[in-house]
């Protein structure tokens, strides 16, 4: 996949990233003598420009995004964020093979990890360890706060990229108005942006759980409730779809790309979003 894109930036004043191993079919007035001097191996000087395609994954990992709650990565029983996680590092394994950079951000109440876009294998480690960090504690109580933090991530997006957020889109104390405020942030400066809305299609937008009486938890407040399911199922889901489509309508309106990601599905759907988006950089 070496050299899939020719970077308009290749060998113009561009500044030292790194070096690389030589490939097969690389320029050799890009290799560096003095290191192969000193290592008998090839190694090409890699520049912070050299790619023509950068993207920089935003992934929520508030407590909602832990639902359900699994205490391994199993496939057959994938809560939000394991579901969002391996679908980021199956795109960035993608975009490593053709040499595009790549970044993330995590975020709950804060900015709880980021870093900026490139495109090596210890890039993509510092990224998968992170994530696995994350996951192993999501027992740590977490609130979201889109708003504040998604702005915070378009500011620090310098340079044209195309973005992908991950996320159920669920905060208890902001307004509709203010969590779709926070997806026009990440217009700045022309980012392309996909909404990848996270969410178990079975549990959280069709309530499809049992007649019995149950006890529900806010994962993320600890407020609880006793009732019967089947006594709020209608409205419950009336109420989760209005705010679905008004959330479909605001992407719209901002043009970014609305993705419905069921994590009772596969990656396929995200996968070809991204290759349609590539097309369009």
């Amino acid at each position: 996949m070496s050299g899939i894109h020719k970077s308009p930036f290749h060998g113009y004043s561009a500044e030292f990233d790194e070096h690389r191993l030589y490939n097969k079919g690389d320029s050799v007035k890009f290799i560096d003598w003095k290191l192969y001097a000193k290592t008998d191996k090839l190694y090409v000087k890699k520049y912070e420009d050299e790619t023509n395609l950068r993207c920089h994954f935003i992934l929520d990992c508030s407590s909602s995004m832990h639902f359900p709650s699994v205490s391994h990565f199993d496939v057959d029983q994938m809560s939000k964020y394991t579901f969002s996680s391996l679908a980021v590092l199956s795109l960035i394994n993608i975009l490593l093979k053709q040499n595009d950079a790549f970044g993330i951000s995590l975020f709950s109440d804060k900015i709880d990890f980021s870093i900026t876009e490139k495109s090596s294998y210890n890039h993509l480690q510092i990224i998968t360890n992170q994530l696995q960090e994350h996951f192993l504690n999501k027992k740590d109580i977490k609130s979201t706060d889109t708003q504040t933090n998604l702005h915070y991530i378009a500011e620090n997006l310098k340079r044209r990229s195309l973005v992908f957020l991950f996320s159920d889109m669920f905060q208890n104390d902001l307004k509709n108005e203010k969590i779709f405020e926070a997806l026009r942030y990440l217009k700045y400066n022309k980012h392309q942006v996909i909404l990848f809305h996270t969410t178990d299609f079975n549990k959280e937008i069709n309530f499809e759980f049992s007649d019995l009486p149950r006890r529900f938890f806010d994962v993320e407040t600890q407020q609880k409730i006793d009732l019967y399911p089947e006594l709020v199922r209608d409205e419950y889901k009336e109420a989760v779809m209005g705010y679905k489509n008004e959330l479909i309508n605001k992407c719209r309106q901002y043009k970014i790309k609305y993705v419905n990601a069921d994590i009772n599905n596969g990656f396929e759907k995200i996968i070809t979003s991204y290759l349609l988006e590539k097309q369009n950089f």
